[in-house]
């Protein structure tokens, strides 16, 4: 896997003229050498692929990163780049300006001496936008795990518990059953507090007669699931169903009709533009999905400002909502793939209008 993904590195490397490419960033390394641990330097040319790692990993690198050639670096890492570039006749570096820091480059300029450094766009990342078969398989199993937690949560839930004591029910459910972590920090939001799109739980007791937003992912095998249902302590006022019913049917909507070829920005308006149609288009500030995978938030964008074309392979939420301040706040959210036909979608939690007396 990680000698097909080199490949296609090198092949993007090739059209833009890059002689060797380095990376330290923990997701990018991890996607493009297998190697799990917390410090690492890859650096790809056209006839070498080097994972550069201290003492603590010389046991583990090369379980991991077969297709690796793995060098043991000593308090500077850049003069073994630096050695390995000369002795392959490199006279250039393309590095990735997302992930370097100034004081970062300054290392690579005094370090790296007759080496002409490069600012590169996010190559890895845009290889990360499209999921294969494996991936796609351990993203299912994570979606599978938050269906199977929002399920455990509905016997659970009840007036008088605490936001987060809900939390940590998520968060213990999953871990019990093969989370390495969640996603990101859990958001249990209920009555006012709901109209916090990141509204992170709280001690606020759960009252009656309110919404309650659940907003979680499993982090599981590397790969993140993000799902959202909102639902009623007690009984639903009017307008909990008005609000409620405008964002299911926003959501229905966009998986409707979200299929390759569409940009970000139409596929952003599939949801956006019902939730307008009612009056509501000022309450829903954010996007409608972002990419999913190795992050939780990554490359393709539903946003009014992607114009990303969507294609097969990709992986997106799907998460409109209505917020409204002083009452409370509806979100609906689905993982999904994007397949040569439409959607494939991950997770299938119930999204009916729930009640909990």
């Amino acid at each position: 896997m990680e000698t097909a993904r080199v490949e296609k590195l090198r092949q993007r490397m090739e059209h833009l003229g890059y002689e060797a490419y380095f990376t330290s960033h923990s997701y990018n390394r991890r996607y493009i050498s297998g190697f799990t641990g917390s410090s690492g330097y890859v650096l790809v040319t056209k006839h070498k692929a080097i994972l550069f790692t201290d003492f603590r990993y010389m046991t583990q690198a090369p379980m991991q990163a077969k297709a690796f050639e793995v060098i043991e670096h000593g308090p500077n890492v850049m003069e073994h780049v630096l050695k390995s570039l000369q002795e392959q006749g490199i006279r250039q570096l393309a590095f990735e300006k997302e992930h370097v820091s100034y004081a970062e480059y300054e290392q690579f300029q005094s370090s790296l001496s007759g080496i002409e450094l490069i600012p590169a766009d996010s190559l890895i990342e845009q290889l990360r936008m499209y999921k294969d078969a494996e991936e796609i398989q351990i993203m299912q199993e994570a979606a599978d795990l938050a269906d199977r937690t929002f399920e455990h949560l509905l016997h659970l839930i009840r007036p008088g518990m605490k936001e987060l004591d809900v939390a940590l029910e998520i968060e213990m459910f999953m871990r019990k059953n093969g989370a390495a972590s969640t996603s990101f920090d859990t958001i249990a939001a209920s009555g006012e507090r709901s109209a916090m799109p990141h509204g992170t739980a709280s001690d606020r007791v759960l009252g009656k007669n309110e919404f309650l937003t659940l907003d979680y992912g499993a982090y599981y095998k590397g790969y993140c699931s993000d799902i959202t249902r909102t639902i009623v302590i007690g009984k639903p006022s009017e307008k909990h169903r008005e609000i409620y019913n405008i964002v299911l049917e926003a959501q229905l909507a966009c998986l409707e009709g979200l299929k390759p070829g569409l940009t970000g920005r139409e596929g952003d308006a599939l949801a956006r533009d019902i939730i307008a149609k009612y009056g509501y288009g000022d309450h829903f500030g954010h996007g409608t999905g972002h990419g999913l995978g190795l992050e939780v938030h990554e490359a393709p964008r539903l946003s009014k400002t992607c114009d990303t074309v969507l294609e097969s392979g990709m992986a997106v939420t799907v998460e409109p909502g209505i917020y409204l301040p002083g009452f409370g706040g509806v979100r609906i959210e689905d993982d999904v793939i994007l397949t040569d036909s439409g959607i494939r979608v991950l997770t299938k939690a119930p999204k009916d209008l729930i009640t909990i007396d």
